[in-house]
């Protein structure tokens, strides 16, 4: 798993998302187009807020989109959470010699979007996952 640090701008972020939506954040990345929080187990809908209130308006303060996703213990339930906007299917976890691989199937009609332009989507996802458990990698089937 990866260390985990945060930039003086993530802390920002941070303290900015837990004063308007009234939650704990676990994690935050920020990335070119994105700030992704990892909020505790049970928080994901109130970070969100009544019909994305609170996503709307961290957006509008950043300038960034926001994308929320609840933390889980369990790998499985984690990766869910991480690709549920895309309609999950199922999360399969196996060994793969030295590596612990995760092949997540999606609606098919959403695949791309799950992967993004140049497989954006899908680097972010797998270093949220690695930061919070020992999967290397990720697929989207």
């Amino acid at each position: 798993m990866g260390d985990i640090t945060f930039t003086e701008d993530t802390l920002r972020y941070i303290s900015l998302f837990e004063k308007v939506t009234g939650t704990q954040v676990k994690d935050c990345l920020e990335t070119e187009e994105k700030l992704v929080f990892v909020v505790e187990k049970g928080q994901g809908s109130k970070a969100v807020g009544k019909k994305g209130e609170n996503v709307i308006r961290l957006k509008n303060l950043t300038g960034k989109n926001i994308h929320v996703i609840e933390y889980s213990e369990d790998p499985e339930t984690f990766i869910k959470n991480v690709f549920h906007t895309y309609s999950v299917q199922s999360v399969t976890i196996e060994d793969r010699g030295n590596i612990i691989h995760a092949t997540v199937t999606v609606d098919p009609k959403v695949k791309g979007k799950a992967i993004g332009k140049n497989g954006r989507n899908l680097r972010i996802a797998r270093e949220v996952v690695n930061r919070h458990h020992n999967v290397q990698s990720i697929s989207v089937a």
